[in-house]
């Protein structure tokens, strides 16, 4: 019987350091008596040396579509949008599930070449909780991204392209110099403070000084009075790290925050959740995401009212590109260790089951 295998491919994301596998998990999988081959890409936060000392097959870049079809493709983020037929099986974020702009081409291409999609953000244990997922470190970048653009703000600047840190200690001291040393004096309201997003961005806080009664922590109970909340307004970062699941009332308005003048604490809104592009974003006062080279947009507050900028960043934990890689990762092993088993094991028969759902429904949207 030949080896179970995997191939890393490269990520064609602006900015994107992150990896689906890294050293540690690679070796372990090696361990367990898979081949692991592994694209060689400089802009992967893991050198490819890194990789080729535990054991892994070193490929050229981007040569995946020519990797043989039975071999699983894994990487994180979207592939380029093309219409290439994809025979291969991959493992990644596709964002096609929720009908999302172009959905129905990105599964198109999977039927036309008879591949399949497991998609990450849809691998769920018994309880159906996500395997692996970024919320921490997304909540943890974002909130300092926050701190950030704080800081510049109070200098009158605008926040400056964001570079990826090597470590969590160089995040936390670069963002206490920015605030003078210390983040003491700040005020923050975190939004789902009880999810894994949320308790990142409440950690970073903790982490450059806020007080601990200057962290303020809202989830469910909190907002089940239904906004737009004036406490948005007497905070200096306001960080959104819900999971947009159904219509909400709205959290903060354009209305309000022009409605307060310059009776408002209100500078910096950090829209981890991202949810731009849905009809029913509870923070409707900003249309566009964000990105590291142009980090913030600022918010139409009315003639003469202090500002507000919004960070709406897709992919807030390439911040901390190694040690989110590493959580992810090692959350996803036990998985990655059941592929061989596929068409038995329940967390990749229940994430395809899913997927020929999807798919028909982009059969029929695309008319196929």
């Amino acid at each position: 019987m030949s080896k179970p295998s995997l191939w890393l491919r490269c990520e064609k994301k602006e900015f994107e350091r992150r990896s689906a596998l890294t050293p540690t998990t690679a070796k372990k999988l090696i361990d367990a008596g898979f081949d692991i081959y592994v694209e060689r890409d400089e802009q992967r936060i893991f050198d490819d040396a890194e990789f080729e000392a535990v054991g892994c097959k070193l490929v050229e870049n981007n040569s995946w579509p020519n990797a043989p079809k039975d071999i699983p493709i894994i990487g994180l983020k979207e592939l380029p949008v093309s219409d290439e037929p994809l025979p291969h099986t991959h493992i990644q974020f596709a964002h096609c599930y929720k009908q999302q702009a172009g959905w129905s081409k990105v599964l198109a291409r999977f039927y036309k070449g008879g591949g399949t999609l497991y998609d990450l953000e849809f691998l769920t244990d018994e309880s159906g909780r996500r395997v692996a997922a970024f919320g921490f470190h997304a909540g943890f970048a974002g909130a300092a991204a926050g701190a950030l653009a704080l800081a510049a703000q109070k200098k009158g600047q605008k926040l400056g392209q964001l570079e990826p840190y090597e470590n969590e200690a160089a995040m936390v001291n670069a963002v206490k110099e920015q605030l003078g040393g210390s983040g003491k004096g700040v005020r923050a309201l975190v939004i789902g403070a009880l999810g894994r997003c949320g308790r990142g961005a409440v950690d970073l806080f903790r982490k450059i000084g806020l007080d601990e009664d200057d962290i303020v922590k809202w989830d469910m109970a909190e907002t089940a009075k239904g906004g737009p909340f004036q406490e948005i307004l007497d905070v200096d970062i306001f960080v959104n790290c819900i999971y947009l699941s159904s219509p909400i009332p709205h959290f903060l308005t354009r209305e309000q925050i022009q409605a307060a003048g310059k009776n408002r604490r209100l500078s910096v809104v950090v829209d981890v959740s991202c949810d731009t592009t849905n009809p029913h974003n509870p923070i409707p006062i900003y249309k566009i995401n964000t990105t590291f080279s142009e980090p913030t947009v600022p918010v139409d507050v009315g003639e003469g009212n202090p500002p507000v900028s919004v960070i709406s960043i897709d992919h807030l934990p390439t911040l901390l590109p190694r040690e989110a890689s590493e959580q992810f990762s090692a959350d996803l092993l036990p998985s990655l260790l059941q592929l061989p088993q596929r068409q038995t094991a329940r967390v990749w028969t229940d994430a395809e089951k899913l997927f020929r759902e999807k798919l028909a429904d982009a059969v029929k949207a695309e008319g196929l």
